[in-house]
């Protein structure tokens, strides 16, 4: 852990560096953290800026902040202006984080591992404090611990303690098991390969416990796919070794043990129900997604605007006696169908050119944790509004910024040569 602590640099890029560093380890717990940092950093970066300098940024992060400009336009012709002004605040890191990271002296290309490692070793730290917050409960309660796999102890009810959202804190528990595993192909201590192995073995029990099937399926396919992005054949088949077997366990689990089962198999089922009036279901996903899409043939051009999505919705739930829906305020529960119901075809096209421009880039370049980022999002995607909180925000915004930024000037003209093999502890 040296690498991540101690670094050597300027004074003032030490500073942004402990800045990062600290948003990524506080990502997992209380938005006022996350938050209270981001605005250090960003102080920060105006003080330390070189104003003498043209201010420059990438074309790249400019379809970030393209998403941004998008909500800001919905705006004017939406029919709930008071909630178009609180997603105008809660997106507003789509626009800070490039401009940060576009202002920054700081190489972040040279400390890309240091701190992708802190952020997976802060998600592995909380997942053992969350299972040994369900085994405190268990014990004290006097119960089985075979409970532990049960609807009681999963999915939000696992990651309460923390406060955050199931599948966001899957999406990043997914990303620390691609840190894991690349630093587990990197390292030449065997010492170091054993302790990256159970890492991302302690954070595959936590995902399956938090039960975020979209998640799941992201990590089957990157664990798929992650070997084409190798240097060496020996590095590949070393990863095969460690991530099929993994796989295997995923799969065993999600089948066998009762709880998983019932979650991941006969919930899907549930979720792509066509009616909601069958026995023993309740409003599955796919009548909510049916409701949307009738918006959407409403209003095909234009949408309804940003912040109507929650008040349209809800005229057509209750009509439908989806009163569950209803009550919650549920929105879309996919980022695609949301872009459609708010902003029309110009808002899915702008995300899709963004998603696009990423995952092109990553394949380029052979940057195996960009690709790992990409496919989470595009999963999560269908079946989240992740634009839609503060923490999947936070983490699109932070992650899309930095992997931009860490790319040679014209990725399409200089790709990332093969890297020669480097020792991470």
């Amino acid at each position: 852990m040296k690498e991540v602590f101690c670094i050597e640099d300027t004074l003032i890029n030490r500073i942004s560096y402990y800045l990062s560093l600290a948003f990524l380890v506080a990502l997992p717990f209380d938005l006022f953290y996350s938050e209270m940092i981001l605005v250090c950093l960003a102080l920060h970066t105006i003080i330390q800026a070189d104003w003498r300098k043209p201010f420059r940024i990438r074309r790249s992060l400019l379809l970030v902040v393209a998403i941004y400009a998008v909500t800001m336009i919905g705006t004017l012709y939406t029919s709930d202006l008071a909630q178009a002004w609180k997603d105008w605040e809660k997106q507003l890191a789509l626009v800070l984080f490039p401009l940060i990271f576009s202002m920054l002296r700081l190489d972040l290309g040279k400390y890309k591992f240091p701190l992708m490692k802190a952020f997976a070793f802060s998600c592995l730290l909380t997942s053992l404090y969350l299972y040994g917050d369900a085994l405190m409960t268990i014990r004290f309660n006097g119960v089985s611990p075979r409970l532990l796999f049960t609807p009681p102890f999963m999915s939000h009810n696992f990651s309460r303690p923390i406060d955050l959202h199931a599948t966001y804190f899957s999406m990043y528990i997914a990303i620390s098991v691609a840190t894991f595993a690349c630093l587990f192909i990197r390292s030449r201590s065997s010492m170091g390969r054993w302790f990256y192995a159970l890492a991302s073995l302690a954070l595959l029990a936590a995902m399956l416990q938090l039960a975020s099937r979209a998640v799941c399926i992201a990590l089957l396919i990157g664990l798929a796919t992650l070997p084409f992005f190798l240097v060496t054949t020996r590095r590949a088949w070393r990863f095969v070794l460690v991530a099929l077997p993994l796989s295997m366990g995923l799969v065993w689990a999600m089948g066998r043990i009762g709880g998983l089962h019932e979650r991941y198999i006969s919930g899907l089922k549930e979720d792509l129900s066509v009616s909601a009036e069958e026995p023993g279901i309740v409003e599955p996903r796919l009548v909510r997604w049916n409701c949307t899409l009738d918006l959407i043939r409403a209003r095909p051009l234009t949408g309804y605007g940003t912040g109507a999505e929650i008040k349209q919705l809800k005229e057509v739930y209750f009509d439908r006696h989806l009163y569950s829906s209803y009550v919650h305020e549920l929105n879309a529960h996919s980022e695609y169908l949301s872009f459609l119901l708010k902003t029309g075809p110009l808002g899915l096209i702008v995300f899709l050119t963004l998603l696009g421009t990423a995952v092109f880039t990553a394949l380029r370049t052979r940057d195996a944790l960009f690709y790992a980022f990409c496919v989470i999002v595009l999963c999560v995607s269908f079946s989240e509004n992740i634009l839609d909180t503060n923490k999947g925000i936070f983490f699109f915004a932070f992650f899309t910024s930095f992997f931009f930024t860490i790319l040679p000037p014209n990725p399409r003209l200089e790709p990332n040569p093969r890297p020669a093999p480097t020792t991470i502890a």
